[in-house]
């Protein structure tokens, strides 16, 4: 192949290319794509939902309320932690064998301490108490 041949080959793919990019572009757009579906499901909530959200609060999976925690260990026993929350109130946070104990390794329940700041993931109960799916040391 000569020169010429090559850049002609070139020139070919890079129109199809472009075109190619061009049209799934617009399909997208035309389908609403992620973000615009986002948006209108978002848009679709109720004003204390969409706040909740914003902050990182609660959320709904399913029929589960999920929500996330985080604050100061003040105190701890064999199946709870006491936790001062960002706004000074307290939290209690149930874990069983079964809640996954973060860090950057794999850790238990021992390394969490009094004092320690920790992230919560998991379900909050009926009378205002945590059931942790996951503690993270921050």
């Amino acid at each position: 192949m000569n020169t010429k041949t090559i850049s002609i080959f070139i020139g070919i793919v890079i129109i199809i290319s472009g075109g190619a990019f061009y049209g799934g572009m617009k399909y997208g757009e035309s389908k609403g794509g992620t973000a615009n579906l986002f948006r209108q499901n978002f848009q679709n909530l109720s004003d204390e939902q969409r706040q909740q959200i914003s902050q990182g609060g609660t959320g709904v999976m399913g029929n589960r309320t999920s929500s996330g925690l985080s604050g100061e260990v003040i105190a701890k026993d064999e199946q709870s932690l006491t936790l001062k929350a960002q706004d000074d109130s307290s939290k209690i946070v149930f874990f069983s064998d079964s809640t996954k104990i973060l860090k950057t390794i794999e850790g238990s329940v021992d390394d969490i301490g009094i004092g320690k700041q920790i992230m919560i993931s998991g379900t909050q109960n009926s009378d205002g108490s945590y059931t942790a799916q996951t503690i993270q040391e921050r």
